[in-house]
């Protein structure tokens, strides 16, 4: 049988798995994180009907004499070069610009895809969108720190849903006491400010302001309209005749007990007040106080980091994405639904946070979109259409011969 036979139907048959090929690419050009693949064709054996001759004194050297038996697949390689990143406007949707892969999981085992279309789920468990996956990365402490070296773990932020409240400790005062006020006994001036004891629960501080001489003002404080007893929260505030700016205060400390949560213990910071000739004005500028609140958003920034924010007004880091890089991302095993593995030739995953020894960095609100450039799969189309069209012509020629042989008979 002719040789010419089997090279054509090899020529057919790795010519249609070329053709699956571009026809995945191409169904695959609207698919976040998609890796385009390409085909490589490589020669078979090839028969040798005479060997090399070395050259001679009086004669020149011969080449080998070979017939190929067609051609096979070299491989099927995987081209991770980076898609567009497509603004989304969504604070859950990530891309990594740079090498690396998004980690996600299912019990003990974890994938990678370049596919961040994340979001968090009635359960509060930050997962990977269509496939339910849970994404990995490292789990911030009570106070919002993260360990970079920190164990890798699911992102469930069940325990990190709530912020516990704070008692006041500090309250600022700013603006203005009137230089032009009468020195007398009852109160110029008061202002009242909101604060929080350990528990969360709300008091009512009543600060109040009495000119007792040029350039002195007495202080007095009361907590829920009852003045503390032993004098807390009382002193003297002393300007400069000539700025009008503070000199001194030696107001006391507000602490008062309080029924079923810690004792107050507040600082009163008078140093941004002025007595100029002028309106009051005084208030309050700030307390760092406040009550328990519930996670409301979670956002994420370029490191990976996720960070809530609380109804009480707080926000804090909850956890970081980690991503892993590999020494051969082209040997990852596809398992679909943008999905990788690892296989014996990808080399073990690098893992960490973003940004640090080659790993890319988050791009939130961005998703990347599949690497498929379809000018280039409808020239790859052509190309192959012509190899299948040239290998069948193939076939169709080498019958025709054998046919001639057959009639020779007659």
């Amino acid at each position: 049988m002719m040789r010419s036979l089997f090279a054509g139907v090899s020529g057919l048959k790795n010519h249609q798995t070329r053709m699956d090929v571009i026809g995945n690419n191409i169904a695959n050009v609207n698919t976040i994180g998609f890796k385009k693949s390409r085909v490589i064709f490589q020669d078979m054996l090839n028969q040798t009907l005479q060997s090399a001759a070395s050259p001679s004194t009086n004669r020149g050297g011969t080449n080998p004499v070979q017939v190929g038996f067609g051609m096979s697949l070299a491989s099927i390689d995987v081209i991770h070069t980076t898609g567009s990143l497509q603004p989304t406007g969504k604070n859950t949707d990530l891309s990594i610009e740079g090498e690396g892969f998004f980690m996600v999981g299912e019990g003990k085992n974890t994938f990678y895809t370049r596919a961040g279309n994340f979001d968090l789920n009635r359960d509060n468990v930050f997962i990977h969108g269509g496939t339910g996956l849970i994404a990995q990365g490292i789990l911030a402490d009570s106070t919002g720190e993260i360990d970079p070296n920190g164990k890798i773990k699911n992102i469930i932020l069940t325990e990190h849903v709530s912020s516990p409240p704070r008692a006041t400790t500090e309250v600022v005062f700013a603006k203005n006491l009137d230089f032009r006020a009468e020195i007398q006994a009852e109160p110029n001036y008061s202002t009242s400010v909101s604060v929080y004891d350990s528990k969360g629960d709300t008091h009512l501080v009543n600060v109040y302001y009495t000119k007792t001489a040029d350039n002195t003002w007495e202080v007095k404080t009361s907590v829920d309209d009852v003045f503390p007893i032993d004098g807390s929260g009382q002193g003297t505030l002393e300007f400069d005749p000539v700025t009008g700016k503070l000199l001194d205060s030696d107001v006391s400390n507000i602490v008062c007990d309080i029924d079923g949560a810690d004792s107050l213990n507040i600082a009163l910071n008078f140093e941004n007040i002025t007595e100029y000739a002028g309106d009051f004005t005084i208030t309050y500028t700030g307390q760092d106080g406040y009550e328990e609140g519930y996670l409301e958003e979670v956002s994420v920034d370029s490191n990976g980091v996720l960070s809530g924010s609380f109804s009480n007004g707080q926000s804090r880091a909850l956890a970081q994405l980690t991503i892993a890089t590999f020494s051969n991302p082209a040997g990852l095993t596809k398992i679909g639904n943008n999905l990788y593995t690892i296989s014996n030739n990808s080399g073990a995953p690098d893992q960490g946070v973003p940004g640090i020894s080659g790993r890319g960095v988050i791009k939130p609100e961005t998703l990347e979109m599949s690497n498929v450039d379809l000018s280039q799969e409808f020239v790859e189309m052509i190309i192959t259409q012509r190899g299948f069209q040239a290998n069948s012509r193939v076939i169709t020629t080498s019958d025709q011969i054998l046919e001639e042989l057959v009639n020779l008979r007659r």
